[in-house]
This record gives structure tokens, C-alpha cells and sequence, in this order.
């Protein structure tokens, strides 16, 4: 075969793009119909399960040459296409909510109650806490080991309830009859008044001149705020005293009060007790009981005990 001779064939047999080039087209060379690969075979559509095995199938129309196919509109149906939904037995036409937590047909949000509940439950306990803290911050303040006083600090003096004498016997703190302090300016100790409440019944007299004390010196366990207790007995009248801690006296002297009501004169039925709140040290302290100017001191002493805190219990 020679450039000048090119057999049988011609140029639009030899490239079949020749169809799309100017002179090719000039040469009469045609689109190919239906060959595959080329673009009459690719428009070949059919509805799913239209085409049955073995049966020829119809060819989809192809458009003229140098004309551009007549595009689907957008969201139109397909002619050439049947959905599996349209077929007998095919899926179901209408979207599945999927099923919720609780297995009903529309799945809930979150919790949203719920967590409001929770928040709010946060917040009242916040406010409740800050509550109990600043109850108890405006509470008494109690004196630790490490807050020495150098004074007595206050004095109250009363009639004590019922229960002192039971706290005084559980012998948390020392206790003692007047007979064993040291006695002082004609002070002595005598038995003729009954109804003491002192070993034997034996007290201490003498006490109404001035210049007469007793004087107790007592260890405690840890710096602090004490209550003083006095037993002793007047005449059916009130009687006071001087009252001094570690060398300081109390502003207020003690009282030595007629709490029992015993009438005027009536020393055995005049026994009763009463109270002072001090301040005390870690180890030895002394408590000095005397009769000093300007005091009534016309009273028998029987005992003196302590216990903790300021109270008259």
C-alpha cells in the first residue's frame, strides 16, 4: 500500500473521530451508531426489570447529527427509569422515622428537665452549705489549748440548776471540801450546823471578818473558760465575797445569795449552792475565796468543784 493508494478504505473508516474534525466532515465521515464505546451505545435506558433474558431490546433514540440531546429537566420522571419502590413488592414509598430509646416511632432530645432538675439541686446545696457555715461561724467560739488568759476574764454568779451537783459528781474535774483548802484570817472548820454536804459534814466557819479567805490551788487539763461552784450556807439572808483567780480579782463579787428561801436565823435549812464563770491555765491555778471591805461575809463554806465551759450546769 502506497501514500497515493490507500485501498478500500477511507479516512473516516481509518479514524472514527473523523467526524469530529472539519475535514472529516467534509470527507462524509458519520458518527458511528450504536458500536460500543461510542455514544449511541451509552444512551441504551431501560426501566429495572423491563428487559427479560434472551429478547431483543429497543434502542433508545439518539439525536441528529450536530444536534445536542434534549436534556431531563430537574426532578422531572424518567420515562426510561422505573424506581424499585414503583415494581410489585419493591421498598416502601414513605421515609422510616427511626425508632427512639424507647423503641416508639420519634426519638426524643436530651434530658433537658432532667438536667435543670440537677443544676438546681446544685445550687440549693451550695446555698444551704454557705448557710450552715456562717450559723456555726456566729456560734460561741470555744478557747483552744494555746489561749492562755491572763485574767479571770467575766464573773456570773446564780443559783445553779439541779443537774450541777450530778456534774460535779461525775469527777471530770476536781472536786473538794472547804476543809482541805488552806484556811486563812480565824477561818476554821466546825460540824454543829447540819445538812453539809462535805465528808463527815464537817465545813468551814469563821469566814464573817474581814481578812478571813480559803484558798484552792487546782491543776486543770488545758487553757480555757471554767465554772466555779461554791457550796455554803447563810442564815436565811444574802451574803457576798471577793472572788480572785491568779491574783486578779473578779469585778463582781461572788454571791452568796439565801437561794434557798431559809427563813432569817435558820442556818441548817440556809445550805445551797451558786456559780462563777472564770478563766483558767494549763496546769496550777489558785482560787482564793475571801471576805474583803464592803462585803457581807456572813456565810458557812462546804465545797468547791469546777467543770467545763461557762455554764451553771
Amino acid at each position: 500500500m502506497t501514500p497515493g493508494n490507500n485501498g478500500a478504505s477511507t479516512p473516516e473508516d481509518e479514524d472514527p473521530f473523523g467526524y469530529l474534525y472539519a475535514d472529516g466532515q467534509a470527507n462524509g465521515a458519520q458518527p458511528p451508531t450504536g458500536s460500543y464505546g461510542y455514544p449511541g451505545s451509552v444512551n441504551r435506558v431501560r426501566a429495572v426489570g423491563e428487559r427479560q433474558y434472551g429478547q431483543p431490546q429497543a434502542q433508545a433514540p439518539t439525536a441528529a447529527y450536530g444536534q445536542v440531546p434534549q436534556q431531563q429537566g430537574y426532578g422531572q420522571p424518567n420515562a426510561h427509569y422505573a424506581a424499585p419502590e414503583t415494581q410489585p413488592g419493591g421498598a416502601p414509598t414513605t421515609r422510616q422515622a427511626p425508632a427512639g430509646p424507647g423503641g416508639g416511632g420519634r426519638g426524643r432530645g436530651p434530658n433537658t428537665k432532667g438536667l435543670l432538675i440537677g443544676a438546681i439541686a446544685v445550687v440549693a446545696a451550695v446555698v444551704i452549705g454557705i448557710g450552715v457555715a456562717m450559723m456555726g461561724g456566729n456560734g460561741n467560739k470555744k478557747d483552744t489549748a494555746g489561749g492562755a488568759s491572763s485574767g479571770p476574764t467575766t464573773s456570773q454568779s446564780g443559783s445553779p440548776s439541779a443537774s450541777s451537783s450530778a456534774s460535779a459528781a461525775a469527777g471530770e474535774l476536781p472536786k473538794i471540801d472547804a476543809k482541805a483548802l488552806r484556811l486563812e484570817g480565824g477561818t476554821t472548820t466546825a460540824s454543829d450546823v447540819k445538812g453539809a454536804k462535805a465528808d463527815g459534814g464537817i465545813y468551814v466557819a469563821g469566814f464573817n471578818a474581814v481578812g478571813a479567805a480559803v484558798t484552792w490551788s487546782v491543776d486543770v487539763p488545758a487553757n480555757g473558760k471554767y465554772t466555779l461552784h461554791t457550796g455554803y450556807g447563810v442564815p436565811g439572808v444574802d451574803a457576798t465575797a471577793t472572788l480572785t483567780i491568779n491574783g486578779t480579782p473578779l469585778d463582781s463579787p461572788l454571791k452568796l445569795a439565801n437561794w434557798a428561801q431559809a427563813p432569817q436565823g435558820d442556818w441548817e435549812k440556809g445550805w445551797t449552792k451558786t456559780y462563777n464563770y472564770i478563766q483558767l491555765n494549763k496546769g496550777t491555778n489558785t482560787i482564793r475565796i475571801s471576805c474583803e471591805q464592803g462585803n457581807q461575809c456572813n456565810a458557812n463554806l462546804d465545797q468547791l468543784w469546777l467543770t467545763n465551759g461557762w455554764s451553771k450546769n
